[in-house]
């Protein structure tokens, strides 16, 4: 984090007072009040600049975090952070790279934000965490003209009629899931593959009778191929967890954060963040 707005100031101040003789004597034919003035219009420029800068790593996962068709770089998770920072009166820089990459580069102090991260203590270890800016929620997506499996009430009664189900090898879908698909009675009802992609097309060709996606991925799959009447959510959801910002602890104080966790209880308030949450959600 950089502070502008007083070394700003102090340089132009100091500006202002050396100048040569024959400038003094020129600047006091004119106007005593001339250099308060000027004075007062560089603190009122100053005034409008950021007052701290971060840099924000992000890894590319439509919808949360990508680069849009013109450059920009935007997503769910992208605005809602960005929104905290400017509430802030702070800048952002935006850094690409892989997560794995960007973690070390957070643990090194060269990129300031991580985003779209889930606390564990291996990473409480080099990181602080904010308070949580969204939750993780998968929901249950099936073909929109199959109207017996939308009349059943949860993933349990899909599974008690033999339905197939299509996940991601090693997503995890929270622990209701996973001892479903860990219990030998039940294993076979769940079809793993590669991608999310994978799974809308075992959907349709009818390999499988529904599919696991994060809600905003989902959406936005099927928004993107066109699918959107083609395949629907069923109803089912399940929370797999909290979602956070990581700090890195080599080049942001703590005290900063407080200071996030403080605009990001305001910000969740706002209409702005209600309304990027309904955007990407549809």
């Amino acid at each position: 984090m950089k502070t502008l707005k007083m070394l700003l100031v102090m340089s132009l101040s100091f500006a202002l007072i050396a100048c040569s003789p024959q400038q003094a004597k020129l600047s006091s034919q004119t106007s005593e009040e001339q250099p308060l003035k000027d004075t007062e219009q560089l603190i009122d420029i100053a005034s409008e600049l950021p007052t701290c800068s971060y840099s924000l790593g992000f890894d590319v996962w439509e919808p949360y975090q990508y680069v849009n068709v013109d450059g920009e770089v935007s997503g769910v998770d992208i605005q809602i952070v960005s929104g905290v920072l400017n509430e802030m009166g702070c800048s952002v820089s935006y850094v690409q790279g892989t997560w794995v990459s960007l973690l070390e580069d957070l643990r090194m102090g060269n990129v300031d934000i991580l985003i779209g991260a889930s606390k564990t203590p291996a990473r409480e270890a080099f990181a602080f965490f904010s308070e949580p800016y969204r939750t993780e929620q998968f929901s249950l997506y099936i073909r929109n003209d199959d109207k017996k499996r939308a009349a059943y009430a949860d993933i349990d009664e899909f599974i008690a009629n033999g339905s197939k189900i299509g996940v991601v090898g090693d997503y995890y879908y929270g622990p209701q899931i996973t001892i479903l698909q860990d219990s030998k009675a039940t294993a076979n009802n769940f079809v793993s593959g590669i991608m999310g992609e994978l799974n809308i097309a075992r959907l349709l060709d009818m390999d499988i009778d529904g599919f696991l996606e994060d809600s905003f991925v989902g959406a936005s799959m099927l928004r993107r191929k066109g699918l959107d009447n083609y395949i629907v959510e069923h109803g089912f959801t399940v929370t797999t967890g909290d979602i956070y910002v990581m700090f890195s602890q080599s080049s942001v104080p703590e005290a900063d954060v407080e200071k996030f966790n403080s605009a990001l209880a305001e910000y969740t308030q706002m209409d702005s963040y209600k309304q990027t949450l309904h955007k990407y959600s549809r």
